[in-house]
C-alpha cells in the first residue's frame, strides 16, 4: 500500500504584483510543507497575475516572471511545485505550468486549450485528434497566447545565461510530458480550460495510467454557465446551471474516469480589469470522490488545503477490462524522470492517516451573489467605498463590512492591514465590531428631489441605519433650479416644463436627465470631499447600483447616476436582485427589505401625479439573444419565448386561432425589445465595469461585442410579418375544413 500527501490552493494573486505573488506563493508552500505534503499546485499564472491583458505582450512580464522563478527555486525545497507564467518560446508566447524540485526545472507544460468566449480574448483553441494536424477553431485574432498542439513534437527550451547558472542546466523539456518519480508516481497536466473541452487530456492521461491529474486554473464565478441553454424561472433550479456545479461536475467525473488522484487549484479574489471575480474552491479528489475543499469566497489571501490518500486505488479503476483495451492502443507520452520518492511506503512509521471523504460544499445563488458582490470592494488602492442611490449593493457591503470583522476576529493579519490603510487608521486600532467597519468605509446619500416620495426617503434612512453607514440626505432642487434657470436666460424666458404641464416630449425627458446627470456630478462631488468634511484623508470610490436589465432596456441616462467607479451588481438581472434581497430579508434579519421590494420600480424623476414606473424584468430576452444565439426572427419561434406568453391571449370563443394569436403578441413584444435595445446599444458603449455575473451581460467593453450603430432590422422584421401571414392562412384553412367535416358528420 503506498500513501501520499498533497497540497493544493486559493491564492488571491493579483496582475502584475510579482513582489506580493512572490510572497503568498512561498506562504503557500510553507504551509504545504507543514501540512507533509510531497507535491503543491498554484493558480493558473500564479507568478505574473491573471489577468494582465495587453500587459502579457510586455517583454518585461515574461522577463520578471523569470526573475520571480529563480527566487522560488531557492526558496522552495524538499517538496515539487507547480506554477504558471508566460514564457516566450522561440517567439511565440506560451502560457505555461513549470514543474520543479530543490532547485531544478523538471519540464515545462505550455497550455494547449485557450479560453476564447465570454470575457476571456487571450487567444484560440486547437481542433486535434489523432490523424489531424491541429488547426484553429475560430478565426478570431490571437492577442496574447498561442495554443500548443497536441499533436507537435515536445522541444528544449533553452534557459537564459542567469537561469543556467542557478540550475545549471542548459536546457529543460518543453511539452506534453508526464512526470515519474523513483517511486513509480507519475503526474500529468491538465489546464483551466482543457478540463471543458470534449475531448480533455485526462482521457489520454488516465489511459495511460498516470495516476496524479493537476488542474492549475483561472476560473472566474459566474451565476449562471456560460454554455447554460436553461432558462429557469423557478429559482430552486438555479444551481443546475451554475457555473461551480459544471466545474465540479468535471472534475469529480474526470477522476472518476480516468481513476486518478486530481488537483485542482484555482485563483481567488478579482482580477486586473476589475470585472471578474475568482472564487477559489480548490478541490482534491480520489476517483470522484473529494477529500478536501477549499472555500469559495473568502479574504484569505492564502489557503492551503492538503490531503493524504491510498495511491493505489487508482489501480481499481484502471483494472477494467474495457479500459485495458482502450489504454493499450494509446500512445505513449514521453516521460521525465524524477529522481526523489514522493509517496510513502509500507514501512512508513507511522503511516499517515486517510483523508476521508465528503459531499462538496456549495452555496446557495443568494449567498454567491451577496459574497461575490461584497468582496469586490476591498482593493489595495487604499481608498474609501461610497454607495449613491444604491439598495442592493448597500445590503452586499453591510454583509462585506461583517466579513471583515469576523476575519479581523479571527486572526487574519492581512486584512486588518488592509483595512487599516483604508481608513487611514493607525497599526493600533480595531474594530469592535461589523457596524464600525461599515461606518468607516461605507458612505450613502440618498439625493431627493421634489418629485421623492417620502417613503422611499424614509426607507433610504432606516437602511442606513440599520447597516450602520455613514448616510447623508441630500436635495439636488437648488442644482436642478439652477440648471434651469439658466436655460430660461439663455433663451429667452423659455422655460422647461413636464409633458404634465404641457411641454413636448424633447422637454419632458431633458427635465428627468438634468436630475439624473446632477446626482452623477453631486455624487463624484462628495466622493472628493466626504473625508475631509470629516476631518480624514483619502478619496472614496463610487459604487453603481444599475442591472443588466436596466442596460438591456435602456433604463437610465448616459453619464447620470448609474455611472461610477465600479459596479458590483451591474451584470445581474433584476430578478435576481429581488430574489437575493428577499433572502437578506430572512437571513440577515433586515425587516425593512419589505419596504423596498413592495415598492413600485419607479426613477422618481417626474411628478408623482404621472404614475411613472418602470417593471421590465428582461432576462429571457438577454439568454435567448446571447446564450441561445437567437435573433428576432428565431426568436419569435423560440419555444421558451412562446410558453411565456399569457395565455390570455388565447381566443375566448374557441375557435382554435390560438398559435397566430400568440405569435403577433410575442412580435410585437420582440420588436418592441430589439428597437430599444438597438436605439439605446450606444449606452452600452459607456456602462461602468461590474463584476461578471451573468452570461447575457451586455457590457460591450469586455463581453458582449455587437455594433452599436445599427440599421433598422427591416429584413427581419418582413420575414417575420410573412411567417405570421402564412401561419394565419393555414389556421383559417384548417378551421374551415374542420367546420365542413362537423356538417358532413352531421348531415350522416
Amino acid at each position: 500500500m503506498r500513501a501520499i500527501t498533497v497540497s493544493s490552493c486559493n491564492l488571491n494573486q493579483w496582475s502584475l504584483d510579482f513582489l506580493g505573488n512572490r510572497d503568498r506563493i512561498i506562504e503557500a508552500v510553507k504551509r504545504a510543507k507543514q501540512d507533509g505534503a510531497r507535491l503543491i499546485i498554484t493558480p493558473e499564472l500564479s507568478v505574473c497575475g491573471y489577468d494582465c491583458l495587453d500587459a502579457f505582450l510586455e517583454l518585461d512580464t515574461t522577463m520578471h516572471s523569470w526573475e520571480v522563478l529563480a527566487e522560488l527555486l531557492v526558496e522552495c525545497r524538499d517538496i515539487l511545485v507547480d506554477v504558471g507564467m508566460p514564457i516566450l518560446h522561440r517567439t511565440i508566447l506560451y502560457n505555461c505550468r513549470v514543474l520543479f524540485y530543490n532547485g531544478k526545472i523538471l519540464f515545462i507544460r505550455p497550455k494547449m486549450s485557450l479560453a476564447n468566449d465570454g470575457l476571456f480574448r487571450v487567444g484560440i483553441s486547437l481542433l486535434v485528434n489523432h490523424k489531424l494536424e491541429g488547426l484553429p477553431s475560430t478565426s478570431k485574432e490571437l492577442r496574447h497566447f498561442t495554443p500548443w498542439s497536441e499533436t507537435k513534437p515536445n522541444e528544449e527550451y533553452l534557459l537564459s545565461l542567469e537561469m543556467q547558472k542557478l540550475t545549471s542546466q542548459l536546457h529543460v523539456p518543453l511539452g506534453n510530458f508526464v512526470l515519474e518519480s523513483r517511486d513509480g508516481v507519475t503526474i500529468a497536466c491538465e489546464m483551466c480550460e482543457e478540463l471543458f473541452t470534449p475531448r480533455s487530456p485526462s482521457i489520454s492521461y488516465g489511459l495511460q495510467g498516470v495516476q496524479i491529474l493537476i488542474n492549475s486554473s483561472a476560473s472566474h464565478w459566474s451565476l449562471r454557465f456560460q454554455h447554460c441553454s436553461f432558462c429557469f424561472e423557478d429559482f430552486s433550479k438555479f444551481s443546475l446551471s451554475r457555473k461551480l456545479n459544471r466545474r465540479l461536475e468535471l472534475i469529480l467525473e474526470s477522476s472518476k474516469r480516468s481513476g486518478s488522484l486530481y488537483l485542482y487549484a484555482n485563483q481567488q479574489g478579482c482580477d486586473g480589469a476589475g470585472r471578474s471575480y475568482y472564487d477559489g474552491c480548490s478541490l482534491i479528489v480520489m476517483n470522484g470522490d473529494v477529500v478536501a475543499q477549499g472555500t469559495q469566497f473568502s479574504l484569505n489571501d492564502v489557503e492551503v488545503i492538503t490531503a493524504t490518500v491510498n495511491l493505489d486505488r487508482t489501480w481499481l479503476a484502471h483494472f477494467q477490462p474495457a479500459r485495458r483495451l482502450q489504454a493499450a492502443t494509446e500512445l505513449a507520452f514521453e516521460r521525465v524522470k524524477l529522481d526523489q520518492i514522493l509517496s510513502y511506503g509500507e514501512s512508513s512509521i507511522p503511516f499517515p492517516v486517510f483523508s476521508p471523504s465528503f459531499s462538496p460544499v456549495t452555496l446557495q445563488p443568494e449567498e454567491e451573489i451577496a459574497l461575490a458582490t461584497a468582496l469586490t470592494k476591498l482593493n489595495r488602492d487604499h481608498g474609501y467605498g461610497t454607495t449613491v442611490d444604491a439598495l442592493s449593493k448597500a445590503d452586499s457591503s453591510f454583509l462585506f463590512q461583517g466579513l471583515i470583522a469576523q476575519s479581523i476576529a479571527g486572526g487574519n493579519k492581512q486584512v486588518l492591514q488592509d483595512l487599516q490603510a483604508v481608513t487611514k487608521k493607525p497599526d493600533t486600532w480595531r474594530p469592535k465590531d461589523a457596524n464600525e467597519v461599515t461606518g468607516e468605509i461605507l458612505h450613502t446619500c440618498f439625493m431627493g428631489s421634489t418629485n421623492s416620495g417620502n417613503g422611499t426617503r424614509q426607507r433610504a434612512h432606516v437602511l442606513s441605519k440599520t447597516i450602520g453607514s455613514y448616510h447623508l440626505n441630500i436635495e439636488i432642487d437648488t442644482v436642478v433650479s439652477a440648471i434651469t434657470s439658466l436655460f430660461s436666460a439663455t433663451f429667452l424666458g423659455k422655460r422647461l416644463r413636464f409633458e404634465s404641464e404641457g411641454g413636448s416630449g424633447q422637454e419632458h425627458l431633458a427635465l428627468q436627465n438634468i436630475q439624473s446627470r446632477s446626482r452623477m456630478v453631486l455624487a463624484y462631488l462628495f466622493a472628493g470631499t466626504l473625508t475631509m468634511a470629516r476631518e480624514r484623508t483619502g478619496n472614496l470610490l463610487v459604487l453603481g447600483s444599475a442591472n443588466v436589465d436596466e442596460a438591456l432596456r435602456g433604463y437610465f441616462t448616459k453619464y447620470d447616476n448609474s455611472s461610477a467607479d465600479i459596479n458590483p451588481i451591474g451584470s445581474i438581472s433584476k430578478g435576481d436582485l429581488r430574489r437575493f434581497l428577499q433572502w437578506a430579508k430572512d437571513n440577515w434579519d433586515l425587516p425593512i427589505l419589505d419596504g423596498f421590494l413592495n415598492a413600485a420600480p419607479t426613477a422618481e424623476l417626474v411628478p408623482f401625479s404621472e404614475d411613472y414606473s418602470q417593471t421590465a424584468d428582461l432576462g429571457l430576452f438577454g439568454r435567448l439573444r446571447t446564450i441561445e444565439k437567437l435573433g428576432p426572427f428565431s426568436m419569435v419561434n423560440s419555444p421558451k419565448q412562446l410558453a411565456r406568453v399569457n395565455t390570455n391571449n388565447t381566443d375566448k370563443k374557441g375557435s382554435g386561432n390560438v398559435y397566430p394569436r400568440r405569435s403577433h403578441h410575442t412580435k410585437r413584444k420582440i420588436k418592441l425589445l430589439w428597437d430599444k435595445f438597438g436605439i439605446n446599444r450606444h449606452k452600452q458603449e459607456t456602462l461602468t465595469p461590474s463584476l461578471h455575473a451573468e452570461a447575457y451581460n451586455c457590457d460591450s467593453n469586455r463581453h458582449d461585442l455587437v455594433p452599436f450603430l445599427r440599421p433598422p432590422l427591416t429584413w427581419a422584421y418582413n420575414k417575420i410579418e410573412a411567417m405570421l401571414a402564412t401561419m394565419e392562412k393555414a389556421e383559417a384553412h384548417r378551421t374551415d375544413t374542420s367546420t365542413l367535416d362537423i356538417y358532413e358528420t352531421g348531415m350522416r
